[in-house]
Formats: C-alpha cells, sequence, structure tokens
C-alpha cells in the first residue's frame, strides 16, 4: 500500500502551488512576515530542501555532497542565498515550475519506500515516514506567510493530521532541545479537525487541557502564530508553558513570533 503521508505531501504542495497560479513574477518580490522572506525566498526553501530529502532516499553520496556545499554556503551568509545561488537564482514562475516538477517526481519513490527505512539528513537520521511528513509540515508551515501576506483566507482539509501528530510526538523533543526536562505529561488535546471530527490526544492529568481549532494548534507547534493569536482555549500551567513554546520541527530552539505580528493581511 502506498504511503499515505506521500500523497498528503503531494496534495499540500499542489494546493500551494494553486495560490501562486496568479501571481506575477514581480509579486515572488513581496516580503513576507516570515523573517521578511520573500515569496520567492520561501518557494527556493521548499524546493532545496524537497531536493535534499529525495536525494536522502535514494542517493546517501549525492547527499553528503549536497550538505557539504550548502552548509559552506550557510558560512559564509544567509541561508536564502546560499539557496538562491544552489537553484542558479531561479524566480518567479519558473522557479515554481521547478518546484513543481519535483515534488511530483518524488512523490512515488517515497509513496513507494518502506516507511521504516532510516535516511540521512541534516540533524539525526530518521525514518521514510518522518521525512515525507516533515516535508508536509515544512509546506503547510511555509505556506501560512504566503495566505497571510495575500490576504488569502486558507481552507485546511484533514491532511494536517499528519502536522497535529507531528506536535504531538514532539512534545518532549521541546523540552529536550531547550535542555530541560518536561514539566510533566503532555496536555491533553481535544481538537476540531477541518471536517468537523474531533481529534483526541494524552490522557486527562493535572497538565491541562488545550482545546479548539486543530487548523490553530497547527499553527502554533510550527511557530506560525504565538498562541496569543490564536482562539485556542489553554487551562494548566504545564499546557501555556507547551503552548509558549511548541516546536515540531528540527534545529535549535527557536521561539514563536511575538503576539501581533503574524496575521492574515486585510483582515
Amino acid at each position: 500500500m502506498a504511503m499515505q503521508q506521500a500523497t498528503d505531501f503531494l496534495e499540500e504542495s499542489k494546493a500551494l502551488r494553486s495560490l501562486l497560479s496568479s501571481l506575477s513574477d514581480a509579486d515572488f518580490e513581496t516580503p513576507t512576515q516570515f523573517k521578511s522572506w520573500t515569496i520567492n525566498n520561501i518557494i527556493r526553501h521548499l524546493h532545496v530542501w524537497n531536493i535534499a530529502a529525495d536525494l536522502a532516499l535514494s542517493d546517501e553520496a549525492a547527499f553528503g555532497e549536497f550538505i557539504a556545499k550548502m552548509m559552506a554556503g550557510v558560512r559564509g551568509g544567509r541561508l536564502p542565498d546560499a539557496e538562491a545561488e544552489y537553484l542558479g537564482g531561479f524566480s518567479g514562475q519558473a522557479l515554481v515550475d521547478a518546484w513543481a516538477a519535483q515534488y511530483r517526481d518524488m512523490t512515488p519513490r517515497f509513496a513507494a519506500a518502506d516507511p521504516k527505512q532510516r535516511v540521512k539528513w541534516v540533524g539525526p537520521d530518521m525514518s521514510v515516514i518522518s521525512s515525507i511528513t516533515a516535508r508536509l509540515m515544512e509546506t503547510w508551515s511555509h505556506a501560512q506567510a504566503i495566505y497571510d501576506v495575500l490576504g488569502a483566507e486558507r481552507i485546511d482539509s484533514d491532511r494536517i493530521g499528519n502536522i497535529v501528530r507531528l506536535g504531538v510526538n514532539t512534545y518532549g523533543f521541546t523540552w529536550k532541545n531547550r535542555r530541560q526536562d518536561p514539566p510533566g505529561p503532555m496536555p491533553q488535546l481535544r481538537l476540531t479537525a477541518p471536517s468537523g471530527e474531533i481529534w483526541e490526544y494524552g490522557e486527562p492529568s493535572d497538565s491541562g487541557v488545550i482545546t479548539g481549532n486543530a487548523s490553530e494548534f497547527c499553527q502554533v507547534v510550527t511557530q506560525c502564530r504565538n498562541v496569543a493569536d490564536t482562539s485556542l482555549d489553554v487551562s494548566g500551567e504545564v499546557a501555556h508553558q507547551w503552548m509558549a513554546v511548541a516546536q515540531c520541527f528540527a534545529g535549535p530552539p527557536q521561539d514563536p513570533p511575538v503576539p501581533g505580528t503574524r496575521f492574515r493581511k486585510g483582515v
């Protein structure tokens, strides 16, 4: 059976491409609220690391060469500059076409792979299913900055269940990454999916309860939003502590955006 996460990655990528389809090449130089990255910066970032994940699956030696080259570029300047150099300056709709060709080509390879196979990454090795889930999460979370700057309404699907589970599975990582012990068991979650289904995780405990919209939970654990800018109902000290620093993505610890700095333009 094909891995569902690969199909979900493809569909999330296609949703973002649809959003971009009416933009002019000049529009892609619009800065977003994410580190002032332009839309070009974001699509280059997604494209480059999709290539990296594909190489990690199919050609470990080539992946090693990619990482060496990319890290040398990063040490010499900003990550977006290194990514632009790697792609030879692709921008605008030509960049979108190249990114789309890559995500279409890699999806069948991930769908057919053993989900438990280990693959290399920038940090620790990971399973194939974790790798493609991470690509889905990155696509969804970085797309939020584009929806926001364009003032476009986002209609999520239950594909975001993958990101909810990633948020749940990285509860312990959030604290370990900060060299801290978890302050208690993971708080219980009761989230409303885009379909209206109720998703529940965790057990009742003194850690508290988080209830509300599953899309907003995903925005918090991916640090697209400060929890103060959502309608999530957070009760319990541990629940408040988690939502203040939740991080479902790899890399050094990062803090969420300051309240009021990430929002949909025109709303």
